[in-house]
């Protein structure tokens, strides 16, 4: 292998390692900094659920041909928006009802 495609594998590699690295420390963050059990346990199911759903579209792009595969992509951030902002409301709607329980 020439210098080029080294520096493409070391690239690809470094950069999803990198990414991989950054959904673990979010999903940590976002499981820490919960308030309560039960907001807690929400967290948890919404990281795994995300993380499956981040899977199988990866798992999607490898396995379906191209150019069929970029057909994925058309549904991909709208349904990640759609799913982050529902999970947000529903963890402040948590966290809202659990503050007032406590007043």
């Amino acid at each position: 292998m020439d210098l080029d495609s080294w520096l493409g594998w070391g690239g690809a590699i470094l950069g999803s390692t990198i990414g991989v690295l950054g959904g673990i420390f979010g999903t940590w963050m976002s499981v820490r900094n919960t308030q309560a059990p039960a907001e807690r346990a929400f967290a948890i199911r919404c990281s795994i659920g995300t993380w499956l759903f981040v899977g199988a579209f990866l798992l999607g792009l490898f396995l379906i041909p191209s150019p069929y595969n970029y057909l994925l992509w058309i549904p991909y951030p709208i349904l990640l928006i759609l799913g982050i902002l529902w999970m947000n409301a529903k963890q402040a709607a948590m966290r809202k009802t659990d503050q007032a329980a406590k007043a």
